[in-house]
């Protein structure tokens, strides 16, 4: 079975940007060249960490902060792709999506993914707290080197053991962001 997991990028489309960069569309991957220079750009990302990875689904669909209380076990998350499903992606498109009581990964629950050694994160809404304009959860994500899938849909349809992702952007050089065509595998029972 194959589920994707990617929004479309169409004509007219809202974008969700952030003060730090332009509107985008759709499904997209961050590299850590994001936030700093010195790291992998989306060219440098580590094949290993965007083709065939062994999923762990969270689901946290009554919450607004994903806390490590939320992530569970952290030696099940080890190396693995951990996709965040909030629900949220059903308000895709609308002005709901990046309102008050979007949900999103806090800074003790990024800390806990790095400790974990996961290979990505993403997630269906936005990343970081609204409330904090530093974007510690991104930011201490991508510092681990660890990319992130930000605006991730479907995930109610990937189960939440044996499926396995792939996510690839262009490998293009001294770019951080692009659009990605996000995809779960699994047998089905």
């Amino acid at each position: 079975m194959i589920v994707d997991l990617s929004h479309d990028i169409a004509p007219g489309a809202l974008t969700y940007a952030r003060p730090t960069s332009a509107g985008r569309a759709g499904t997209y991957l961050e590299a850590p060249y994001h936030v700093h220079a010195g790291r992998a750009d989306l060219a440098q990302l580590p094949l290993e960490r965007l083709v065939n990875v062994p999923i762990v689904m969270i689901r946290s669909r009554q919450m607004t902060a994903v806390t490590p209380a939320v992530l569970d076990d952290p030696d099940r998350l080890w190396g693995k792709a951990v996709l965040i499903h909030t629900g949220w992606a059903r308000h895709w498109r609308t002005d709901r999506y990046v309102g008050p009581g979007s949900p999103y990964l806090t800074a003790a629950g990024a800390s806990t993914l790095i400790d974990a050694n996961v290979a990505l994160v993403g997630i269906d809404a936005r990343f970081d707290d609204p409330a904090d304009p530093h974007q510690s959860a991104r930011r201490d994500l991508l510092g681990a080197d660890i990319p992130v899938v930000e605006h991730l849909t479907n995930l109610e349809a990937v189960p939440d053991e044996g499926a396995r992702l792939t996510v690839l952007p262009a490998p293009v050089r001294a770019m951080a962001t692009f659009p990605v065509r996000a995809v779960a595998t699994y047998e089905p029972e």
